[in-house]
């Protein structure tokens, strides 16, 4: 009863943490829109049926039945027609349809007297601020979470601390890893070396990670090392000689070189056969812009292999593939990761705090990093729009024509209506294949 609950509780922690994610990327648009006089008529966290609302000044702040997503309603989003454009009472086709109404639904909201209050006449520059603070905010949220993860709780990172010793030499093309009385003694346990011993120096160089004796035992297969160690308090000395040993040659991706007859290749290096305990180490803040980073430059990866990985996530869930622990997952699947943290018996709270917050702030990157694709109705398509307005306008300056006036957007609705048709086809598949073969931390 008691995992139930936990497992309960996390679902619960990360749908807070998405609603607060949206309401405050919303607080991003409403902001700087209010400050540059635009008039905004609702702010709005969640789709649907609205359950909860309450009236300040001019403007509607309410919470809607499904809460995955949100929007604030700006007037006069899309310019008039064009001076000189001939009105039409019916469309010649369902698109020109869909951009008229698209005018006319827009046209609606601004009142009286209120026209120097739309969004489509403000200059460029406020049009970029008020659509990049919503992924701007998902960034500041990212930038607090990885922080706390890291400054406040640390980062798992190997130690200078022998955890494993083994007894015996294995090569990378073994076919077993199990001692037998024909294998040569492992150098480290020849040595005497223990599990629970603190690695100090080796052939006098002082070590302060684990890479320094990776680095000191592969570079020397054959050759004698002095080493230095703690155990109990006490110091002591001993000499350990790596065995030349094949081992696997990866690529930065991790994944295994091919010769030319597409046989993986090996490398010959020392080997002591040790393997070091982990820890958590703190960090300081210099290194949360790196850390978030490369959380942007991952994110940014599955969004340009998308369409790929959509494929791939419907061979699996329709198929007998396995699901990519690395692919997309929906909300289903991060609440389901997020019970499976919480409701961790084994491990410490610390752990699985760090665990939730840094899914908090994967969440945010990827919100800010899927907003700017410039695509309408994201906030990325709202900012190309406003750049091609500047460009267009600054071309018309330069060969002394007359200012072409605001980018007529509405044009690029029926773009819109494909898009949110695309996206909301993702998100069901995602949401069954999350049910139906979820991503797992355990496999």
């Amino acid at each position: 009863m008691t995992e139930v609950l936990l497992y309960a509780l996390g679902i619960l922690i990360v749908l807070i943490g998405l609603a607060v994610s949206i309401g405050l990327h919303e607080v991003g648009h409403l902001v700087p829109a209010k400050l540059f006089g635009v008039k905004v008529t609702q702010y709005m966290i969640g789709f649907g049926k609205t359950i909860w609302s309450r009236r300040k000044g001019e403007t509607e702040y309410g919470v809607k039945m499904i809460p995955l997503g949100g929007y604030i309603a700006m007037t006069g989003m899309f310019p008039p027609a064009h001076p000189g454009e001939k009105a039409r009472d019916a469309s010649t086709g369902f698109f020109d349809s869909m951009v008229q109404d698209a005018r006319e639904a827009s046209a609606e909201t601004i009142d009286d007297d209120e026209d120097h209050r739309t969004f489509y006449r403000l200059p460029v520059w406020k049009k970029i601020i008020i659509m990049i603070g919503g992924p701007f905010m998902n960034l500041v949220l990212a930038f607090v979470f990885f922080g706390i993860v890291l400054t406040g709780i640390g980062l798992p990172q190997y130690s200078t601390t022998l955890g494993y010793v083994s007894q015996c030499v294995k090569t990378a093309s073994s076919t077993t890893q199990e001692c037998t009385t024909e294998d040569q003694a492992a150098p480290a346990a020849a040595a005497g070396l223990q599990p629970g011993d603190r690695i100090l120096t080796v052939n006098n160089t002082e070590i302060t990670s684990w890479e320094q004796i990776r680095d000191l035992v592969s570079a020397s297969p054959d050759k004698a090392l002095t080493v230095s160690y703690e155990r109990d308090g006490s110091t002591d000395r001993t000499t350990v000689t790596p065995v030349a040993t094949e081992r696997w040659v990866v690529d930065e991706k991790g994944e295994q070189v091919l010769d030319d007859n597409g046989e993986p290749t090996t490398v010959t290096v020392g080997m002591i056969g040790v393997n070091p305990t982990s820890e958590i180490v703190q960090q300081p803040i210099s290194e949360v812009p790196a850390f978030v980073g490369n959380n942007i430059a991952q994110v940014a990866q599955v969004i340009i292999g998308l369409p790929q990985r959509m494929v791939d996530i419907w061979q699996a869930a329709f198929g007998t593939e396995e699901r990519d622990p690395n692919g997309p997952i929906g909300v289903v699947g991060v609440g389901r990761l997020a019970g499976e943290i919480v409701s961790m018996d084994e491990a410490p709270i610390t752990a699985r705090a760090q665990m939730i917050l840094s899914l908090l702030g994967s969440l945010n990157v990827a919100l800010f990093v899927f907003n700017l694709v410039p695509l309408m109705p994201l906030d990325g398509g709202h900012v190309a729009g406003a750049i091609y307005e500047g460009i267009k306008r600054r071309l018309f300056k330069l060969f002394g024509k007359k200012d072409p006036g605001p980018v007529d957007t509405a044009k690029m609705v029926p773009i819109t209506f494909a898009v949110v048709i695309i996206l909301g086809s993702m998100s069901l598949l995602l949401v069954y294949a999350d049910i139906v073969k979820p991503v797992s931390l355990f496999g």
